[in-house]
């Protein structure tokens, strides 16, 4: 009997670039081409020399860009506004390009007419000066189509393919698409030339663009299937969310940290799990950001801080915790606290997303704040809202910080909102503050609705605020239907607590 063949796996060649090698599992296979499809600003040029950029930043990997359209000048204007010195990786000889970009009043090219050997020469010729491992070309098929036939590009970028194999390199070049659903690329023969495939989309939904990234063909390789999400920052470039590649794996802590408040602590068995994500959920005005701000203030007890601000300004935030007796602009002194704030309507999510996982790795923090997700929730589309709370959770999951997180729910009574609904299933521990009217009086009520891997106090709670904070005394009494907003006298029993509870609440209670 004949034994199975032997399985072997493809090479790949880690590119570097965030995100990538997650959904590309590895990297581009090694010493092959890759075409990189999209239509006129949808980011083909800024990825191609990235792959050259990260390779060179996190590998030593030099690398070759062959210019078709833009000139080397307008590249390396471009690039640095990225923060990309090209000039200063030429000067080690990190970096090389080759101009074959029209020059201006130039005779357009006919059939027959293009030396294609000299061109190869050229790029073999800075391949071997810098000892390239990457080359990128950069929308090559722009002068080929001045050819003639199809047939014509066809022959031409083939042997380009081939001459690229030969040498070693791996390599991705650039090609046109007419529209963001359409064919793969604008000749139609692009795409089956090249060994893999990687289409970028720029598509408009709801009035806003949205980038994404999809992996087409890797030829004998795995990769992730459909479209992910990225987005193009002034810093890092292109950063890609892959949210199909996104595991879980996180080791949970048994590990207990301080919230800030006592009486919170009694409530949650002995305080939150230091790598929890915690739901404080109510109506505007119960109390969330001060219990965010105790939870930063009080409960941080030297850890480092990072706080998401998306309806306040800095100078807010510290004046609000100066009432309450919290130095917040003290901790900021001192280098533990950073505090971040924007409005939501300035970026899209997927560039929010990119700025709050950036300053986590910059600055570092075992705790971080966000006030509040509902702000975020009401610029942004259903999709796109869902892609950054998995990105967002996942980045705080692998990190392992404590979060906090608030919610505002609609009206006074505190109903589920539709951003609480999606967050409150990710959430480790969801806390909830509502508002009581007894006898003609507005209360304020205070549950922990779930807290995972930990029991915890069953009571609804009332809870004060004053000058010093947050106060929670004892339960109430004689009263139900707190959390649904229907009060209702009677002392009520385990079994009519749960029936309080809205649907979505007694769901997450079970």
């Amino acid at each position: 009997m004949e034994a199975e063949p032997k399985i072997q796996e493809i090479d790949k060649h880690e590119t570097g670039i965030p995100g990538f090698d997650l959904m590309a599992r590895g990297g581009l296979p090694r010493c092959r081409s890759t075409l990189i499809a999209g239509t006129s600003g949808s980011g083909k040029t800024v990825l191609a020399g990235q792959f050259l950029v990260e390779g060179i930043r996190k590998f030593d990997e030099h690398g070759v860009l062959v210019t078709f359209e833009e000139s080397m000048v307008d590249i390396r204007k471009n690039f640095l506004a990225l923060g990309w010195d090209i000039p200063k990786w030429e000067s080690q000889g990190k970096w090389a390009f080759v101009d074959a970009s029209p020059v201006p009043g130039q005779e357009i090219l006919r059939a027959g007419r293009f030396d294609l050997g000299a061109l190869l020469a050229r790029i073999e010729h800075a391949v071997k000066k810098v000892g390239a491992k990457r080359v990128s070309l950069d929308s090559p098929c722009t002068i080929f189509s001045q050819m003639g036939s199809h047939a014509t590009l066809r022959s031409e970028l083939s042997g380009i393919m081939s001459a690229l194999k030969k040498w070693g390199v791996t390599a991705m070049f650039t090609a046109e698409r007419t529209q963001e659903m359409g064919g793969v690329a604008r000749y139609g023969v692009e795409e089956f030339l090249a060994d893999n495939v990687v289409i970028i989309r720029n598509l408009l939904e709801d009035e806003r663009r949205h980038r994404t990234i999809e992996i087409l063909k890797f030829r004998g390789a795995d990769h992730e299937k459909g479209q992910q999400p990225f987005t193009i920052t002034t810093d890092k470039g292109i950063v890609i969310t892959p949210l199909s590649s996104i595991e879980l794996k996180q080791v949970p802590s048994g590990t207990r940290i301080p919230s800030g408040n006592p009486r919170l602590d009694e409530m949650c068995d002995g305080g939150h799990f230091d790598d929890s994500i915690i739901l404080v959920s109510g109506p505007t005005g119960t109390g969330k950001t001060l219990m965010a701000t105790e939870f930063i203030g009080r409960g941080a007890e030297g850890d480092r801080c990072l706080w998401f601000a998306f309806e306040e300004s800095k100078d807010q935030i510290f004046r609000n915790s100066t009432g309450w007796g919290i130095d917040l602009a003290a901790m900021e002194a001192e280098g533990r606290l950073l505090v971040a704030c924007a409005y939501p309507e300035t970026l899209s999510l997927r560039d929010h997303l990119a700025r709050i996982k950036t300053l986590i790795d910059k600055h570092r923090p075992n705790r971080l704040a966000l006030d509040s997700l509902s702000a975020l929730g009401r610029a942004s589309t259903f999709n796109e809202f869902r892609e950054f709370l998995v990105g967002l959770t996942s980045t705080i999951k692998q990190r392992e910080i404590a979060a906090m997180i608030t919610i505002t729910t609609p009206g006074v009574t505190g109903l589920p909102s539709a951003t609480e609904t999606h967050m409150s299933t990710i959430a480790d521990t969801v806390i909830l503050l509502r508002y009581v009217e007894i006898y003609g009086e507005i209360h304020r009520g205070i549950a922990v609705l779930k807290m995972r891997g930990s029991g915890h106090d069953k009571e609804i709670r009332e809870f004060t605020v004053d000058a010093s904070g947050m106060h929670v005394g004892d339960s109430f009494r004689n009263i139900s239907g707190i959390i649904s907003g229907q009060i209702q006298p009677g002392v009520p029993g385990d079994g009519e607590r749960i029936g309080m509870l809205s649907p979505e609440e007694r769901c997450l209670h079970n």
